[in-house]
């Protein structure tokens, strides 16, 4: 298993978990990676789609909303980076969830590790 590494871009810390960990798949894990996070003094945490449970992209489950919920009480910044398409595609909700939450700076949905950077720089 390759091991989560922290990056700092444009002055922000970030958390960059291996795509191979456990997945984020409700409230715990949201708090082991807050907790992985505040042990690296990090500010954001970066998660590739591969590592996002598939309920996660079900509104309705109830987990992206938990999980959010966590990173935003605990003031840790969440970016989800991967190829999102097939579940954006598939649901409405989820495409306007994502465009919203990209308009904010709580939660981004990017395309990969340089979106992201680019992000940061703004």
């Amino acid at each position: 298993m390759t091991t989560n590494t922290v990056v700092t871009l444009h002055g922000t810390r970030v958390l960059r978990c291996a795509p191979d960990g456990p997945p984020l798949d409700g409230e715990s894990a949201a708090l082991d990676l807050i907790g992985d996070a505040y042990g690296q003094d990090a500010q954001l945490v970066e998660v590739p789609v591969a590592r996002i449970a598939e309920d996660f992209f079900r509104l309705r489950s109830g987990v992206a909303g938990a999980v959010v919920q966590k990173f935003a009480n605990y003031r840790v910044r969440l970016a989800v980076v991967g190829d999102m398409a097939a579940h954006i595609d598939a649901s409405d909700a989820l495409r306007d969830f994502v465009r919203e939450a990209d308009q904010g700076d709580q939660l981004w949905f990017l395309t990969d590790s340089d979106a992201l950077a680019e992000r940061l720089a703004r």
